[in-house]
């Protein structure tokens, strides 16, 4: 069985119909690549089109604030990914003129680009024969080879990578990398494969040996990491204060509003009686209502958060360096974790929150 030839047969039958998979534009390919890492194709599609759309080649993108990069990628996580295009569109424009590289050896040097995107960018755009290796084509080649190597063990990734460079068809790489991410995406699913419809499922080990539901082996040594954000609404209809987060922690670089983190969650009360508490907002400040509790959960993180909303006079609060005024209007321009741009968009827009209003005085 030509089980390469299989599955690209397979994928020109049932491929989904996607704008980046219609051209050979490295920029484009790259902006599609990097967008759905780690995000589903429904979710990730309109992102595509926005960024295509206010930045139509890398030197429009090269141009662009760090602010306006991260508003349009609101929403997506992993905001880390935003800033490294950035920074490797930058690259580009100042080392490579702006024209984005194609070969796998100039990709893989850039900032931000690694083995996977390289390959990718490379293969469809050039059709170069370097083999792909995501999540997808992780549980294709276990389930099909059997094999019981962990995926995200350092010998693993080598064992994948070794297998997906001998699987590769060398005459049309970039349709058979399509192809065998497709393949993972659509029939050989992470639960409820296809497997009766699968034209190679009759030499799949995994199928054979009734083993589908335990291969791919991935290593489980994620250790979650749990959080107590106590946020500080100050408000009224014209005016907000807000906290621009550190580069050194979640979140980098956003924006969301002044708090205290607590080891627990504590009683407002208590939240009230903490030295950074007086520190911030003097002994006048009054509460008005707390929020429910609210959870965020990220991929090492659970973020629990409430929002404290205070009364108090504008020249009792200290500022801190990454604290600043600013007019509601201008909130829309600002990137904010999805926590926060939530719960301003209630604050402001949900008439039984317009009652609960605050007031700076």
């Amino acid at each position: 069985m030509n089980w390469s030839a299989e599955i690209q047969n397979w994928y020109l039958q049932h491929k989904r119909d996607l704008p980046w998979r219609n051209t050979t534009d490295a920029y484009t390919i790259w902006l599609s690549e990097v967008i759905l890492q780690q995000t589903r194709v429904e979710q990730g599609m309109p992102y595509f089109y926005r960024f295509l759309e206010k930045y139509p080649d890398v030197t429009a993108f090269a141009h662009a604030s760090e602010d306006e990069i991260l508003k349009l990628w609101q929403g997506l996580g992993y905001y880390s990914r935003g800033r490294n295009m950035l920074t490797t569109a930058r690259q580009i424009l100042e080392k490579k003129q702006g024209i984005f590289p194609t070969s796998y050896e100039e990709l893989i040097q850039l900032k931000g680009i690694g083995e996977y995107t390289a390959a990718a960018i490379s293969s469809f755009a050039t059709d170069e024969a370097k083999a792909v290796v995501d999540g997808n084509v992780y549980r294709v080649l276990a389930r099909w080879f059997g094999v019981e190597e962990p995926t995200n063990s350092t010998n693993g990734k080598k064992i994948f990578q070794q297998l997906a460079n001998e699987v590769l068809d060398r005459k049309h790489p970039g349709q058979h990398n399509q192809a065998i991410m497709e393949f993972g995406a659509m029939l050989c699913k992470p639960k409820k494969p296809d497997c009766h419809i699968c034209p190679v499922r009759e030499a799949c080990n995994a199928y054979q040996t009734n083993r589908i539901s335990q291969l791919p082996v991935k290593l489980k040594n994620l250790k979650i990491k749990e959080r107590y954000f106590n946020y500080f609404l100050l408000a009224n209809e014209h005016q907000i204060l807000l906290n621009k987060r550190s580069i050194n922690d979640i979140w980098a670089n956003l924006y969301d509003l002044p708090l205290i983190e607590t080891s627990a969650f504590v009683a407002v009360e208590e939240v009230v009686a903490l030295p950074d508490f007086n520190r911030f907002f003097g002994n006048q400040a009054v509460i008005i209502s707390t929020s429910s509790i609210q959870k965020h959960v990220l991929t090492h993180q659970r973020v629990f958060a409430r929002f404290i909303h205070l009364q108090v006079n504008q020249t009792d609060v200290n500022l801190q360096p990454s604290w600043f005024y600013t007019s509601v209007a201008s909130l829309e321009k600002l990137a904010m974790p999805k926590i926060i741009h939530r719960f301003l968009d209630q604050f402001y827009h949900e008439p039984a929150r317009q009652t609960e209003m605050l007031f700076l005085k």
